[in-house]
């Protein structure tokens, strides 16, 4: 071929790019384009975060002689309009499972004319379809495919490409604006890369201590995956021979494992995943209104609604038990709960999103759904001195120890002293 056009989406990262490696090899000029589509609902701190990622990808592109090229519209007009410009023979892009995704590559694969379309790997670490159970077209039980997903091999890591020539007289367009924010995280794979390598030395206590709420001691690798700064193979690969490190890979495969069920149950956003789940929510807009602020009475569940609107990013345990709060305790939707994690999450993609929410409420993948997590029992066990609550609910910081966690067992003129609402 003589020219193609590398649609990036959800891969923004040179290194282990498969779509960006074979039109290297199979072109003569590569046009790198990103489109930032308005009709995406967004945050701050995902703006922040994409525009820092878009300007460490142009800068690794400009390094091998390339571009970025960027465009604001509907991502197909303006992939078809750049191919025409430049006279392009095809156009490739990574594969994804959400239906807006693949509505994208329908109307690419429809309007390309002439142009071939090919889709590439490089969003999951393994292909939604390529592992089926026995008389199914997908899994609905995490362990079963654990152990298919184990046992496959996984595609080999792609080198970034050494060179990329690009056609003369591109208009390649303004990086969006970095917008302020001090708790976020900040965005690119230079970043992301920079991560797995220090995270390489701490995988190995994973499987103890990643529920150690104060500690933190998660990788926190999950926006970049969710941007495509870092991709799942290679950061499979760079734990890879670690003793110890079989419980992150884990949980690098739920994340697979929710893509190729959504991939197979394109509603998962507003319907139930489970077949023949009861769903009897109340409409309770005080009491969601109190959970996303941060004010329903319960410390620990207070500390995670806090942590998710000052940073973009929430403990794993915190989300689960935040989660169960609102739809076991409250009764309240899941759906409600989903979108507002949606608001503000920077890792936040239907997939694993929605997945977990319908998990915890029990219209999901959980072969337990009337499973609960009492909050003051999660606390105790997972921040037993009260150190995470205290961080991120300030008017609880001079309660000593564990007694942070039930403010409402105090001496009631103490009580009073602490502006703090009763539990719902």
């Amino acid at each position: 071929m003589d020219t193609v056009v590398v649609l990036f989406t959800r891969d923004l990262r040179v290194h282990d790019n498969p779509a960006l490696a074979a039109a290297c090899r199979s072109a003569r000029r590569v046009v790198p384009l990103f489109v930032c589509d308005p009709s995406v609902p967004s945050n701050p701190g995902r703006d922040r975060f994409l525009a820092q990622s878009l300007d460490d990808l142009r800068e690794s592109l400009r390094q091998r002689g390339g571009d970025l090229v960027l465009r604001t519209g509907d991502p197909v007009e303006e992939t078809l309009s750049l191919a025409a410009t430049v006279d392009a023979d095809g156009i490739a892009l990574a594969a994804d499972v959400s239906a807006y995704a693949r509505r994208r590559e329908r109307r690419l694969l429809d309007g390309a004319g002439r142009r071939s379309v090919r889709l590439f790997p490089g969003v999951t670490a393994v292909p939604p379809g390529a592992l089926r159970p026995a008389g199914g077209n997908h899994y609905k039980v995490f362990t079963p495919y654990w152990r298919a997903w184990q046992a496959l091999d996984k595609r080999a890591v792609e080198k970034a490409p050494v060179r990329i020539d690009m056609p003369a007289g591109i208009a390649v367009g303004r990086l969006p604006a970095v917008g302020a924010g001090t708790g976020y995280a900040d965005g690119g794979e230079t970043v992301g890369r920079a991560r797995v390598r220090a995270w390489r030395g701490s995988v190995a206590g994973y499987g103890e201590r990643h529920d150690d709420m104060p500690g933190d001691a998660t990788s926190r690798l999950s926006p970049y995956l969710h941007f495509g700064c870092v991709s799942t193979v290679d950061l499979i690969a760079a734990v890879s021979g670690v003793d110890g490190a079989e419980p992150f890979v884990r949980q690098l495969c739920w994340r697979d494992f929710y893509a190729q069920a959504l991939h197979a149950f394109p509603d998962m956003r507003t319907k139930a995943f489970r077949t023949g789940a009861v769903e009897s929510w109340r409409s309770d807009g005080r009491a969601l209104e109190a959970w996303r602020a941060g004010q329903t009475g319960v410390p620990i569940v207070d500390a995670g609604m806090r942590q998710l609107v000052d940073e973009g990013w929430m403990h794993n345990r915190a989300r689960l038990i935040t989660a169960s709060y609102l739809t076991k305790h409250l009764n309240c939707d899941w759906r409600d709960g989903a979108a507002w994690y949606d608001a503000h999450l920077l890792d936040a993609d239907v997939a694993n999103n929605y997945g977990n929410w319908q998990w915890v409420a029990g219209t999901g993948t959980d072969t337990k759904p009337y499973r609960r997590f009492n909050p003051v029992r999660q606390a105790l066990r997972f921040d037993p001195d009260g150190e995470y609550v205290r961080r991120y609910v300030p008017e609880l910081a001079g309660v000593p120890g564990k007694a942070v966690h039930t403010p409402w067992d105090l001496d009631p003129a103490e009580r009073r002293t602490l502006k703090y609402p009763d539990p719902l």
